[in-house]
């Protein structure tokens, strides 16, 4: 590593430090990157581990509802789901969160009072980020106030990319304030990030300014997550890791819609980070309609035969 990587992140106190760390992180081999990616990606697993994963993969999932469209009672069927995916099937384990909007927080946290089921918000000016500071910590602190265990937001691209890390910087610490006892998992929007140097630079960011998470995406804008980018952040947080001391969930969201699909990104955990990221706790899955196809694959796996297309409620 270079000089400026050395330089502990607790030591940086000026945009120009902030510019010198990020900008001396090592560079990303993407050819590198794409071709580990796709070679995780083929790796199989026996029958019996494709049950432990599945299960996995549902307790990973942040079931997510996310439209100008949503309801009360939309959120509350969804609140439903994640607490028993398949009223059938008792042995089927519960989701990690609900995520929705903050004005929808209070009805998800009194659907899933005593479910251990958390509640997730997307804050700060969802999808885009494009809003006042003041805007961002009052959204913040009403999804906190409602009963929010999560705050997912998004960081200000335009001032990522055009160079203003500070800004960046300062807005996550400030939203971290805010969020008091609640997690905080920021949304990299790696699709509008252009390279995999930029996914590392901004993962680090978030991590150096107190990101309980990092994210791949809002799920609004393509490409969503993909597994070369969420490669690159997972070996973000196990260098971090080993250079601080703190550990840092990863979270790949959009496009994970198969039961192959979450297998993938598991073993690339497994791989990349390690075992102690194959947790809800450490990794999570945000989707909306992976959830079926697990469900689906793992009646197939108990039985010999998949459900009928209308077995499962739709998400």
């Amino acid at each position: 590593m270079s000089d400026a990587v050395s330089v502990s992140t607790e030591t940086l106190t000026g945009a120009a430090e902030l510019r010198r760390f990020l900008h001396g992180l090592p560079g990303v081999d993407q050819v590198g990157a794409e071709e580990r990616a796709a070679r995780l990606a083929t790796r199989s697993i026996k029958k019996s581990a494709k049950a432990e994963a599945i299960d996995l993969a549902i307790a990973m999932v942040d079931l997510t509802t996310l439209e100008g469209a949503d309801t009360p009672g939309k959120v509350r069927a969804l609140c439903a789901k994640a607490i028993h995916p398949d009223p059938a099937d008792a042995s089927v384990p519960k989701v990690a969160a609900i995520c929705v909007y903050s004005d929808l927080v209070a009805e998800a946290v009194r659907a899933l009072e005593g479910s251990g089921v958390g509640v997730a918000s997307v804050a700060t000016s969802f999808p885009s980020g494009r809003a006042p500071l003041d805007a961002k910590l009052a959204d913040t602190r009403r999804a906190v106030e409602d009963g929010a265990a999560e705050i997912d937001m998004v960081i200000d691209r335009g001032a990522f990319l055009s160079g203003d890390y500070a800004k960046v910087h300062d807005e996550i610490v400030a939203i971290k304030a805010e969020c008091g006892e609640a997690h905080l998992k920021v949304i990299l929007e790696t699709g509008e990030l252009v390279t995999y140097d930029n996914v590392r630079r901004a993962s680090w960011l978030a991590m150096m300014a107190g990101a309980d998470f990092i994210k791949t995406s809002t799920g609004k804008v393509s490409p969503a997550a993909t597994l070369p980018v969420t490669l690159v952040m997972l070996e973000a947080v196990r260098d971090f890791r080993s250079r601080t001391g703190r550990q840092v969930g990863v979270k790949p969201a959009g496009g994970i819609r198969t039961t192959k699909d979450a297998i993938k990104y598991l073993v690339l955990v497994n791989e990349t980070a390690g075992p102690d990221w194959l947790t809800p706790e450490w990794f999570r899955l945000g989707a909306s309609s992976l959830l079926n196809d697990l469900l689906m694959q793992r009646r197939k796996l108990a039985t010999g035969v998949y459900s009928g297309p209308d077995y499962f409620t739709l998400d």
